[in-house]
């Protein structure tokens, strides 16, 4: 039985990729955007550009 089978998924709005919940973003998975804090970063890079 593997559990990992039904986390829930979102799309990242950078990258546009998706990904999986994670333990960390337990608290926090509804404010969770960005699949990576690279993406997070490039994405405000872009907004001031």
């Amino acid at each position: 039985m593997h559990k990992k089978l039904n986390l829930q998924s979102k799309e990242c709005k950078f990258c546009k990729r998706s990904f999986a919940w994670r333990k960390k973003w337990k608290r926090a998975w509804d404010e969770v955007q960005f699949c990576s804090d690279k993406c997070k970063s490039e994405s405000k890079k872009t907004i001031k550009a």
